[in-house]
């Protein structure tokens, strides 16, 4: 049971009158997440002030589930839950890495944000446990008007500019893309970079059908450097928000550790999703639930890698495919049932998370040609960690990957339900004992041009969280 918050999420989020218990401003709470895979330790840093509150008046419990932590922000008086969301981070990843599990300590700076309460208000931070369940990890409280609230002005150096906008923030999904590695000299490359690159997204469902719930808009920040850094390849950069390649470890996974420096920044426009552009040829990408996600603009899938992380973090969307190499050592824990909406364990057939949406008389699980699709894809997987490892050029890079999708499309294809949403074995980084919705996707491979409809749905729904 999760705290009686199923009964509690159903009353408060039709009780919670936003100007009785809020300013109309936002608060970040800034904090240290510490530890190894078997201690975890909060330290806090700041409250911070920021600009008017970006998000919705009336949404304000969040119902989804999602998330591997979950936050709660209760009035002290009433002791009701007046926000909560559910979120990732960097340190939920890392924890689950080998340098993790071998005792390493890591500490990562994250944040979370909320309206800005008029009265003290305790914030209580919860972890999921591996039967689902959530377990409080950290409290405090605030009071509003503490003279410690960091009321400092936002840098204004940086400028905002506007994709298209549909509404007032308040009743919409506020996006804002920023840019790392690209100088003072390729503003336009970087103008042009976001237009083509947030395009790519509207064009696919259920964002283009629901273009109108979304507003857009770009900040411009400049590097002392062109292009971010390459530890495997010793090429380091001054960037501006200090992105790099080779997160945990993993040659294509791009992230930064400077929360503090993306948030100062990224906190002078109204914002509810952030994208950060990274001016590169080489393939790379990341995206953590109610983070960030970010994409190296020049490799040749980029439109696929900005459409595939941005699933990661708007809508929690987890991997499907499971042939690549990653850093996680045990990422979903034997018998547990991943919170992911699109990823099942499938411990209790009869009660399939998506069963909604599959057909009658659709076998569960459902099978597939794993084994044609496995031999097919890991001659290339072997193939790309070797060009890894020699340093290969970005150009054979992706033409590696076209002689992929060149081989694979008609080994998917092929198979009878190909096309139908089911329990198909084979994903979240296993092989076995996971399970995704449909043969293909956008989170299984760089094939399609769409989501399957279980993560359709899961994308609505969180769209929906946010503007109805």
């Amino acid at each position: 049971m999760r705290f009686l918050l199923t009964l509690i999420l159903i009353s408060s989020a039709w009780a919670i009158d936003f100007d009785s218990y809020f300013t109309g401003q936002t608060f970040r709470f800034d904090y240290c997440h510490n530890g190894t895979a078997d201690e975890e330790h909060i330290s806090f840093d700041q409250v911070r002030s920021e600009g008017s509150w970006p998000g919705s008046r009336t949404q304000l419990i969040d119902d989804t589930d999602l998330g591997k932590y979950y936050f709660e922000v209760i009035d002290l008086t009433s002791t009701e839950i007046i926000y909560s969301r559910g979120f990732c981070s960097i340190y939920g990843e890392w924890e689950t890495t080998g340098d993790a599990l071998a005792g390493n300590w890591g500490t990562f700076h994250e944040s979370l944000r909320f309206p800005e309460p008029r009265a003290e208000v305790i914030v209580r931070l919860y972890k999921r446990r591996d039967d689902g369940k959530f377990r409080e990890i950290y409290t405090c409280r605030i009071d509003p008007q503490a003279y410690t609230i960091n009321r400092s002005a936002l840098k204004t150096e940086h400028k905002i500019w506007n994709l298209f906008t549909n509404g007032d923030p308040k009743d919409k999904i506020d996006i804002v893309i920023l840019g790392d590695g690209y100088t003072r000299k390729e503003k336009r490359k970087f103008h042009a970079d976001t237009k083509r690159l947030a395009s790519a997204l509207f064009d696919v469902e259920p964002f283009h059908s629901r273009q109108s719930d979304f507003n857009v808009r770009a900040i411009d920040i400049f590097s002392p450097e062109s292009g971010i850094s390459n530890p495997r390849a010793k090429a380091w950069k001054q960037s501006a928000l200090g992105l790099k390649y080779n997160t945990f470890n993993s040659d294509r996974y791009v992230l930064t550790y400077d929360n503090k420096t993306v948030r100062e920044i990224a906190g002078r426009a109204p914002y509810d999703a952030l994208i950060i552009l990274v001016n590169s040829a080489k393939y790379g990408g990341g995206g953590i639930f109610n983070l960030y996600s970010t994409v190296a603009v020049d490799t040749e899938p980029a439109e696929y890698i900005m459409v595939h992380e941005f699933g990661h973090s708007f809508a929690g969307l987890g991997d499907e495919y499971y042939t690549s190499n990653v850093a996680y050592e045990e990422f979903t824990p034997s018998g547990s049932e991943p919170w992911e909406p699109n990823n099942t364990a499938l411990l209790n057939p009869e009660h399939l998370k998506w069963a909604e949406l599959v057909v009658e008389g659709t076998p569960i699980p459902t099978p597939w040609d794993q084994a044609a699709y496995d031999s097919a894809r890991v001659n290339y997987q072997n193939k790309r960690t070797q060009m890894i490892a020699s340093g290969s050029n970005a150009d054979s890079m992706n033409a590696l990957f076209d002689a992929v999708k060149r081989t694979t499309v008609p080994v998917l294809e092929a198979n009878q339900y190909y096309g139908i949403v089911g329990a198909f074995e084979g994903a979240g980084y296993q092989a076995q004992r996971l399970y995704r919705p449909e043969i293909d996707c956008i989170m299984f491979s760089r094939n399609p041009d769409h989501f399957c409809r279980v993560c359709q749905a899961a994308i609505t729904r969180v769209i929906d969280l946010y503007t109805k």
